[in-house]
């Protein structure tokens, strides 16, 4: 059984955190199965944005894992912050999770495939 996104992103501002580094809502979407966005504010100053990955991405074995796709990185947060309004066009239930100064591998937070958005 699949973790609902509210428990799920729960489970990450809290792990974030508990490490010393910040995260925030900056979105709140449906309780149950809204899609997850990752704001990720990285030590020089640009952000990557991380969304969800296309089904193909998902394991028959791991059908519940959530796994997420680079959209866009290096950018000034304007550009992130423009690509989340865009998809909020079509989406109003989705989350925003923000991250700040969290300086282990990502890869501890959550899954990333190397499909393309």
């Amino acid at each position: 059984m699949r973790l609902t996104s509210e428990f799920w992103v729960a489970a990450l501002v809290r792990r974030v955190n508990d490490s010393g580094a910040f995260a925030a809502l900056g979105n709140k979407g449906a309780a149950e199965a809204g899609a997850i966005f990752i704001k990720f504010r990285n030590k020089d100053g640009s952000y990557d944005l991380f969304g969800p990955a296309p089904q193909l991405a998902y394991d028959e074995r791991k059908p519940d894992e959530r796994i997420f796709v680079l959209v866009k990185t290096g950018v000034a947060e304007m550009e992130v912050d423009d690509e989340l309004q865009r998809q909020m066009r079509w989406d109003r239930d989705l989350w925003i999770v923000e991250i700040e100064d969290y300086r282990a591998a990502r890869d501890d937070l959550f899954p990333v495939t190397d499909l393309e958005y």
